[in-house]
């Protein structure tokens, strides 16, 4: 059974989808969504520690050797992205009954369920494949359920930013599914590791450059990377609560990681840094980034919303990190990706908290908040000042991270901007608290937050302080990543 767990993790959540169509009761369809979830943490969780050490772990489907058959690779850098998204489905699936509930009608939540399956299995499936195509095909997958989810959101405004989504969303796809025709068309090959062989002696050649050009939008509108971000602040607010946890959480980062995996590990930091200058065009755009979605947070009202430009914001700091392109750089990355996609599942799990017991996310519904809900205001405020990088927290540890990698690299303009947007993130964060603590709260008393959804939110933050307390072992893992994907650099 060992052997076939890279296997599983995607069949089983595949699986689960009909599953829950065939159950149709929405209870029955959560159970069998909740065991998906908690299988997917354990074969992720065995299959971390079987690669954190540097170790590389090789499935070939059906039996077919890798470059004719598919084959399904897992190594620190993608046994990473793999476990941060079963920790958030499991969290979700502790979420979900209570938020579901009162959010989705009642003849539609099995199939919210069976969606949730099938976004889990598109995002295991990108994070685990070591074929090009699949790629393309498990993004397609997460992207039609991706827009099911948000059109299920309880506005009529959430099929408007579901149809945003699904046209950029398509953009990116198309672009995507180019660029890999080009690959296919110039090496004959659609397996990573053998493509890696095969570009280097096509560094120069046009249709290579384009090739890595349309990949690299197309990921870029699937990451929510300004300029390409537009869709991403509705969709992300709009959304239900339960589904909003793991797209903040985990849809962004599985888009970036797909794009390191290409950029690094099949075209190569040679052509990467030297006959191209994407590094360059990242770091410019990860400053704007991270400067802009900081500061339109800052101005908010809705608190999803703010959350929203806030990932817009925090997604420039991973990027600028790839733009480095070295190992520092990536380390700093794959730290970052991972602790900011628990923080932010977890302001979102809080977020719909606050929605379901004030029937609002403006900043007015969190007047008294701290009075009022003072355990949900408590994990609000962690995870918060995770988003500032205050000491202690996990978000800390990868600025911390990347600071450093941009000191190493004279980046100090980039440094600078990163500093900005840390004491915006402060802005955004602070009104939020004001509105929360120095506010006086509605009449009324507030109901308290339904256990599960509860469990969930806290779940997560404490996920992150662990993290900040004990860093040393994550670090340690994305160096690894880090490393593999520049081919063993120091």
């Amino acid at each position: 059974m060992i052997e076939h767990l890279p296997a599983l993790q995607v069949v089983i959540p595949l699986l689960a989808a009909p599953a829950c169509v065939l159950v149709r009761h929405p209870r029955a369809a959560w159970g069998v969504f909740a065991l998906t979830t908690l299988s997917a943490l354990v074969i992720s969780t065995q299959l971390f520690v079987q690669t954190i050490d540097g170790g590389v772990l090789r499935y070939a489907l059906g039996g077919w050797p890798a470059p004719f058959g598919i084959e399904y690779v897992v190594d620190a850098a993608n046994a990473l992205p793999l476990l941060l998204v079963s920790l958030l489905a499991v969290a979700v699936a502790l979420y979900a009954p209570r938020a579901v509930e009162a959010e989705i009608e009642r003849p539609r939540i099995y199939l919210y369920y069976a969606c949730l399956c099938l976004y889990l299995a598109g995002l295991l499936g990108i994070g685990i494949t070591g074929d090009a195509f699949n790629v393309f095909v498990f993004l397609e997958i997460s992207s039609l359920s991706g827009y099911a989810l948000i059109a299920m959101g309880r506005h009529r405004r959430a099929l408007l930013a579901a149809f945003r989504y699904l046209v950029m969303g398509t953009v990116g796809g198309t672009f995507v599914l180019i660029g890999i025709g080009l690959l296919y068309a110039l090496t004959g090959s659609l397996n990573m590791a053998d493509l890696a062989e095969r570009v280097p002696a096509l560094y120069g050649n046009r249709a290579l450059t384009a090739s890595l050009g349309f990949i690299a939008v197309g990921l870029a509108i699937k990451a929510a990377v300004f300029p390409l971000h537009a869709w991403q602040p509705d969709a992300y607010s709009q959304a239900s609560s339960a589904a909003s946890v793991l797209l903040a959480g985990a849809g962004a980062k599985i888009a970036i990681y797909a794009f390191v995996r290409y950029a690094f590990g099949v075209f190569g930091t040679d052509f990467i840094g030297d006959t191209l200058p994407l590094a360059e065009v990242l770091l410019t755009l990860g400053v704007i980034g991270m400067l802009v979605g900081s500061a339109v947070a800052c101005f908010q009202h809705d608190v999803k919303r703010l959350l929203a430009w806030s990932s817009i914001g925090q997604i420039g700091y991973i990027v600028a990190g790839i733009g480095l392109a070295d190992v520092q750089g990536l380390t700093a990355a794959f730290l970052h990706l991972f602790n900011h996609g628990l923080i932010k599942g977890g302001l979102f799990a809080v977020a719909g908290i606050v929605m379901l017991r004030t029937q609002g996310s403006t900043l007015d519904h969190y007047a008294g908040l701290a009075k009022r809900m003072p355990g949900t205001f408590a994990a609000l405020l962690l995870g918060g000042l995770g988003l500032v990088g205050v000491p202690l927290t996990a978000g800390f540890v990868s600025k911390w991270a990347l600071a450093q990698a941009l000191i190493s690299a004279g980046q100090w303009s980039v440094l600078a901007a990163m500093l900005v947007s840390s004491l915006l993130a402060l802005v955004y964060v602070g009104r939020i608290i004001e509105a929360a603590w120095f506010r006086e709260p509605p009449a009324g008393e507030a109901a308290p937050a339904a256990p599960g959804m509860s469990v969930a939110a806290w779940l997560l933050v404490l996920l992150t302080l662990w993290i900040a307390v004990d860093s040393a072992g994550l670090a340690d893992v994305a160096g690894v990543a880090a490393r593999g994907l520049l081919g063993g650099a120091s």
